[in-house]
This record gives structure tokens, C-alpha cells and sequence, in this order.
């Protein structure tokens, strides 16, 4: 048991959280980011449909990974991503119809998300299933906590609700706040996102040692 739970393995989850997190440090998974944020509800189910899918597939890819021949580990990989990625699709929208609409093409594509090759390629065929569950849970978290930040201040300035639901009072509309339509648009996805890396690049010792 203290062999699942070793220092390393602690790293391995906690890493993606902070100082190796995949969007703000490896810049993977940027696309999605801008255009699944304008709402919360939907950046929420797409951080936990990738980290699910990472999860799954770093474990199979990692079972596999002595039995697969070096010239199609690609396809094989693309493959399995693609059978969770169509099996998540299913689910949500035999239960969450209304999000698997907003999200639209989106969790198709989440098959060319940068981040589910690279941690396949980079860390599952070369690690066992327990460390390959780990790194998957991690860098879906480290993924879909971005995605929250993003949409949570999107939705919330741009359209003064969160999960649909007003929250700026109307007083402040009566005295005549007016929601930054801006936050709705992509280019403000951006703009969050750099906000995040500067404070993180600023908090976090280890990240201004890298530069």
C-alpha cells in the first residue's frame, strides 16, 4: 500500500495540479479551453469527460504497451482514445443531453486533444497502470481546473450568472452595470489564461528556476 502511495506517485498526481500543469505549463489543450468556457456547466463536464478519458486510456495503453509493435503504437493509442471518447459522447447525452449540446463537436474532439497523445506517448508506454491511472487523473484535473477558473469568470462578467443562474444583483444593473459582452468571446479565453500563468509563474518558485 505505501508503494501506491510513494512519494513519487504523490508527484505524479500532484504535478499536473501545479507546477506541470498541462494547459498553463506543457500548453496542451489550449483549443478546447477557448471554446468550451463562455459557460461553466460546460467547461465542468468537459474538464471531467478528459480526465476520465486520459485516465482509461493511460491504463489500457500501459497494459498493452509491451504487446503493441512500435510501428502502429499511433493508430493503437488513436484507437482506444476514440472508444472513450465515443463511449463518454454516448453517456452524455443519454444524461446530459442539454450539455452535450453546448459542447456539440467538441467532445469528438477531444480524439486530437494534444494533451491525451502526449501523456500516452510520453508517460503510459513507459510506466506501469497504477502510475499511468495517476498521470491521467492528474493531467485531466490539472486540465479541467483551468477550464473552471476560465469559465467561471467568463460566464460571471459576461453574462453576470453561473450555471445559468443570475448572481450580480439587480441593483447593480439598475445603477447601471453593464456585462462585458467581451468575456464571451474567445480572445478573452486567452486572456484569462495568460492571467493564470503569470500568477502562477509568479507564485511558484520552481517555474521561475525553469525559465
Amino acid at each position: 500500500m505505501s508503494q501506491l502511495f510513494s512519494k513519487q506517485n504523490k508527484e505524479i498526481f500532484w504535478n499536473p495540479l501545479n507546477i506541470d500543469n498541462p494547459v498553463t505549463v506543457q500548453v496542451l489543450g489550449i483549443c478546447s479551453a477557448l471554446a468550451v468556457t463562455a459557460k461553466l456547466e460546460p467547461a465542468i463536464v468537459m474538464g471531467l469527460s478528459v480526465t476520465v478519458i486520459v485516465a482509461f486510456a493511460n491504463v489500457i495503453i500501459s497494459l498493452l504497451r509491451k504487446t503493441i509493435p512500435n510501428r502502429i503504437r499511433i493508430i493503437v493509442q488513436l484507437v482506444v482514445v476514440a472508444a472513450l471518447v465515443t463511449i463518454v459522447s454516448e453517456i452524455l447525452k443519454a444524461f446530459a443531453y442539454d450539455v452535450s449540446v453546448q459542447l456539440s463537436v467538441y467532445v469528438g474532439l477531444i480524439i486530437t486533444n494534444c494533451i491525451l497523445m502526449g501523456r500516452l506517448e510520453a508517460f503510459a508506454m513507459q510506466n506501469g497502470p497504477w502510475e499511468s491511472f495517476l498521470d491521467g487523473i492528474g493531467n485531466g484535473l490539472g486540465y479541467a481546473l483551468i477550464l473552471v477558473i476560465v469559465g467561471f469568470f467568463r460566464e460571471l462578467l459576461g453574462s453576470g450568472c453561473l450555471f445559468g443562474m443570475q448572481v450580480i444583483p439587480q441593483a447593480f444593473y439598475e445603477m447601471g452595470y453593464i456585462n462585458n459582452g467581451l468575456m464571451l468571446m474567445p480572445p478573452m479565453a486567452l486572456i484569462i489564461c495568460a492571467c493564470i500563468i503569470w500568477v502562477q509563474r509568479s507564485r511558484t518558485k520552481e517555474l521561475q528556476e525553469k525559465e
